[in-house]
């Protein structure tokens, strides 16, 4: 059967095709001829028509030609020791433009340099037609709590956003004996030692740790233990309640926020913890030399020590006794390198043989009780590493045990109220969190008289 168009005249035939009514066929024979199937840039019309139908074309040619070609893949590797996250990047064969700037997208909300070995990173790619890969993104969880994702943002680059998993805080409490050192007691009894960490600087202001510290000595704890809601433990959270029996006097310290918002730790008379200088400004450590005349160990012969040395590994993080300012931060002849503070008009404190200082420590800077000042070393006249830590009242050092020390505020009127309410609170929390599966129990090798201790019995 003959076509239609076979029974046009000629001159009929040859309008028509002048008209464009066989574009198409001429179009689709020059874009077979052209890579991927592309037609030639010379092909396109100057002056695009806006209309909705050529749109519509475009976009489908578009998507046959190398658009998304299924869901994303996802790609995930560790960090190697000593690679950083543009090897990782390199290494899924992500482009370097494009690493580069996602790693840059990144720095927004995290820092690169904090991952460390054995992190898992997830790269996403979006597949496209013909077997390419569209590099989209990727992400990471730095902690149990956080999840931290970097997107392509259109043609322009990446963004980045981190997500706070909730979580729910379950109070677990704790107690022990002390046989040799409360570290050991706490490691026992199944504390975290971040939680050890906080009780030793809080009981600091009244404890020095290695002379009043006896064997028989007790520990209670009360903390909160953080969970999301898969049930995986994410850590510590505050420290509620704390309790150190020496020689059978109970010392208990209660977690209070006050109506200014203020939130620190109190007896249970209501007195805040803090005294004006740290009885031991420095964790873990062990007294090496007391106060007083002594043979010395370099020179040879008996001089007056003029302060205490805490012996402790080098690079050991050293606190500043109490708020202040910042006298001296500077290599000081036989002192090695000294930091001192002045606290008031008459009381000082000085620290020596650092082996470095504390960043923004600098003559004149103010200091908070607590901040770290400088760490550990052995510069100076020193036999090893230690801190030899001095006070110093009205120019003179003095011994820091006779120092007196008064106390920091005490509540009182409403506030003092609240805080009783706030104290019977975390007391019955911590009896029932002591008798439920939340306690961290002593060893089973303690005594039955030791593990029927309570609390309530002070014994």
């Amino acid at each position: 059967m003959r076509s239609r168009l076979s029974r046009l005249p000629t001159l009929a035939l040859l309008a028509i095709m002048t008209a464009g009514a066989l574009t198409p066929a001429v179009v689709s024979a020059q874009s077979a001829d052209a890579p991927n199937g592309r037609m030639p840039q010379a092909y396109k019309p100057a002056v695009k028509p806006n209309t909705g139908a050529e749109d519509a074309s475009e976009a489908k040619r578009n998507d046959d030609d190398g658009g998304p070609a299924g869901p994303v893949d996802r790609r995930t590797l560790s960090i190697g020791r000593g690679d950083t996250l543009m090897d990782l990047l390199a290494e899924a064969k992500v482009p370097a433009n494009d690493a580069h700037d996602a790693v840059a997208a990144l720095r927004d909300v995290y820092n690169p340099r904090r991952l460390q070995v054995g992190q898992r990173v997830t790269v996403l790619f979006e597949p496209r037609r013909g077997g390419a890969r569209k590099f989209v993104g990727f992400e990471f969880a730095p902690d149990p709590l956080r999840s931290v994702s970097i997107a392509r943002k259109g043609d322009t680059g990446f963004t980045s956003s981190q997500t706070e998993k909730p979580v729910t805080r379950k109070p677990v409490a704790a107690q022990g004996v002390i046989r040799s050192s409360l570290f050991e007691a706490g490691a026992q009894a199944g504390v975290p030692i971040s939680v050890m960490m906080a009780f030793l600087q809080n009981f600091s202001y009244d404890v020095d740790f290695q002379r009043d510290l006896q064997p028989g000595d007790r520990f209670e704890v009360m903390y909160e233990k953080l969970v999301t809601a898969d049930g995986t433990e994410a850590g510590e959270g505050e420290l509620l309640y704390a309790s150190l029996t020496l020689s059978g006097d109970d010392m208990p310290i209660y977690r209070f926020k006050t109506r200014d918002g203020r939130i620190d730790y109190f007896n249970d008379d209501g007195e805040s913890i803090r005294r004006a200088l740290l009885r031991t400004p420095i964790d873990g450590a062990r007294i090496t030399s007391g106060f007083g005349m002594r043979h010395h160990p370099i020179l040879g012969f008996s001089k007056m020590h003029k302060g205490v040395d805490f012996g402790a590994p080098s690079g050991t993080p050293i606190y500043a006794a109490g708020r202040g300012t910042i006298e001296l931060a500077e290599r000081n002849s036989s002192y090695g390198n000294y930091v001192r503070i002045r606290h008031n008009t008459e009381i000082s404190t000085a620290y020596a043989h650092m082996s470095r200082f504390a960043k923004s420590i600098r003559r004149g800077a103010r200091v908070d009780q607590g901040d770290i000042i400088g760490y550990v070393g052995s510069t100076g006249r020193s036999t090893g590493p230690h801190l030899h830590y001095e006070v110093l009242k009205a120019g003179h050092q003095v011994n820091p045990r006779s120092v007196d020390l008064p106390t920091g505020e005490k509540l009182e009127g409403r506030e003092l109220q609240n805080f009783q309410q706030a104290r019977r609170a975390i007391d019955k929390l911590f009896e029932e969190s002591r008798g439920g599966l939340q306690l961290a129990r002593t060893p089973a090798s303690a005594s039955p008289e030791e593990k029927g201790c309570n609390k309530a019995t002070s014994c």
